[in-house]
């Protein structure tokens, strides 16, 4: 046990004070906040002002088209071939038609422009013009616009689970979300630090310090010492990674707020229809007030002690069970390249599931989402993806034992495997040699 609590502090202590951890773990947060400064810093300055030529024969829309923070509407005279040669001296950025008989022929708009124009644009014009034409056919049909409006109804239902610690509300939202995160970080620390132990086991080899290093410690003792170092190193990222995201994040969010109260009401209102979720000039009046609030009710309807819980036991167990695999080709081979042909039964299984992943979310209860979140291969990120939607205690713990067996199923392998191949060089390893290996005495 002193061996492995060795080889467990070498790998850790190595691996930590890398330079490249060190930039790695800085530069996530960092990359993550810089991320949501520009789409905040684009939002700001992106509002300017665009002129818009009108030139409208049928007189039906002059009071239709109003001017916003990112659009002035300038209504002319004339006849389309004299708007089009005085177009293009100005810089006004499109120029519309309407001619007489856009009522029956509402196909007969024309949008012209220097360059094509902007899908919000055109959408922005179309929209008026659809607006007021299916007023004047309502009018001359005696329906008001206002009573078409009032019989429109907006359903929005709110979900509430039924348990036996009686009802409780829910959010299929809040348990998509956070189950297709915990899956995805899951999948990617599986690749990042399973792969970390292939290659520190094939580096090790290729310059023959495992021949030395072995001398004191055992093939066993080594490998696992490499698996559970390696894991530390990805729990103390991770959790370096939270505190700083938490901590940078809410630092942005601060000087955000300050700045929105020296811009101008323009800006002011842009950003709050970004927040709200609002594109082009806005929503209907059912517009989401405090987004914030309901992501933090959402969030709240969880189960969130359990949900980390098994984050926690499903990223360390998912790790373990593919680390000792990686760890097995990294002894059977002399270097990166001749390990592509073992990878792939590897990491197959890996793939499925985040693909899997996809169906269980519309499905969480289903026979496909019961398999694979029971299957050990599986199980660590199906069921991540099952558990923000409630799953019974019963398929947990079963779920959880099978992943313990099934990490000492392939570490038993593993070792068989490493304790050959870590010394065999110069030799092309194949499936079968690998077999023989595994029942070695």
């Amino acid at each position: 046990m002193r061996n492995i609590f060795l080889v467990i502090k070498r790998e850790y202590l190595v691996r930590v004070k890398k330079k490249s951890f060190l930039i790695m773990t800085l530069l996530g947060p960092l990359l993550f906040v810089g991320f949501y400064a520009t789409v905040i810093w684009v939002a700001i300055g992106s509002v300017d002002t665009k002129t818009v030529q009108v030139l409208d024969e049928s007189g039906l829309f002059r009071n239709e088209f109003k001017d916003s923070e990112t659009l002035h509407f300038d209504f002319i005279n004339g006849n389309i071939d004299s708007a089009k040669t005085d177009f293009r001296k100005t810089e006004a950025s499109a120029l519309v038609y309407i001619p007489k008989n856009v009522i029956r022929e509402p196909k007969t708009v024309r949008i012209y422009a220097s360059k094509n124009v902007s899908l919000d644009l055109k959408s922005e014009i179309e929209k008026v013009i659809e607006k007021q034409i299916e007023d004047i056919k309502l009018s001359e049909a005696g329906i008001t616009h206002k009573i078409l409006e009032d019989s429109r109804v907006n359903v929005s239902s709110e979900t509430i689970s039924l348990s036996e610690e009686g009802e409780k509300n829910s959010s299929s939202a809040a348990a998509t979300a956070i189950g297709g995160v915990c899956a995805f970080l899951i999948y990617m620390s599986v690749f990042i630090y399973g792969t970390q132990v292939m290659r520190g086991i094939t580096e090790e080899k290729t310059s023959r310090i495992v021949e030395v290093i072995i001398s004191s410690v055992k093939p066993f003792q080594l490998m696992l010492g490499k698996i559970i170092g390696v894991a530390l190193v990805g729990l103390t990222q991770f959790l370096l990674w939270i505190i700083l995201t938490v901590g940078l994040t809410s630092a942005t969010s601060a000087i955000v707020s300050s700045q929105m109260s020296k811009e101008s009401p323009q800006v002011q209102q842009e950003i709050e229809k970004m927040q709200n979720g609002m594109p082009g000039r806005g929503m209907p009046g059912n517009a989401v007030e405090n987004p914030m609030a309901e992501i933090l009710g959402a969030v709240n309807s969880l189960n969130i002690p359990l949900i980390l819980g098994c984050f926690l036991f499903y990223y360390l167990g998912g790790y373990l069970l593919y680390s000792a695999l990686f760890g097995a080709v990294g002894a059977a081979v002399d270097n990166d390249a001749d390990t592509q042909q073992f990878m792939l039964p590897i990491t197959l299984p890996i793939i499925f599931s985040f693909v899997f992943a996809q169906f269980v979310l519309r499905d969480p209860d289903g026979s496909l989402a019961f398999w694979t979140s029971i299957i050990p291969f599986t199980s660590p990120i199906i069921m991540m993806v099952r558990i923000p939607f409630g799953v019974p205690a019963w398929e947990i713990a079963l779920s959880m034992v099978l992943l313990v067996i099934g990490f000492m199923g392939t570490t038993w392998l593993a070792a068989r495997i490493y304790r050959v191949g870590i010394l065999m060089y110069g030799k092309k390893v194949t499936y079968k040699e690998l077999a023989k290996w595994i029942f070695y005495k």
